[in-house]
């Protein structure tokens, strides 16, 4: 990374989480918060960030897809080097390995999140951009 703050897209579609907003702002990253993957998908047309948050919904109904994050995934894979942590139900776990599978995920932090499971997440983001 340069020496510019990291920048941090925060995609919020559910939520049902702390507003983990101050936390990315301590860690010293640049954040651009965002309510839905139309939204995230316009934001990363303007500049792309270093780490993205995202929720993983599990969406059965889906005629293509099996969730919210496919077409954010697919984009991605054009910018290997972007860090994505999800935040996903534990019932859906097996689900998002599936996607796992197709796409890198940095990091998967089932709910409830705590802070220090966010933080530990994006510490190992920073160190791997070094």
């Amino acid at each position: 990374m340069s020496d510019k703050a990291p920048r941090l897209l925060g995609i919020i579609e559910l939520g049902g989480y702390p507003n983990f907003a101050p936390l990315y702002k301590r860690l010293g990253f640049d954040v651009e918060l965002v309510s839905s993957q139309r939204k995230a998908q316009a934001a990363l047309k303007k500049r792309l960030p270093d780490v993205i948050i995202a929720e993983y919904n599990f969406q059965s109904d889906f005629r293509d897809r099996t969730s919210n994050l496919e077409t954010l995934m697919a984009r991605l894979q054009k910018h290997p080097g972007i860090r994505v942590i999800c935040i996903h139900q534990p019932e859906h776990r097996t689900k998002l390995d599936m996607l796992r599978g197709r796409f890198p995920v940095f990091a998967a932090l089932p709910l409830p999140v705590t802070e220090p499971a966010m933080e530990s997440a994006l510490q190992r983001a920073l160190v791997a951009a070094d």
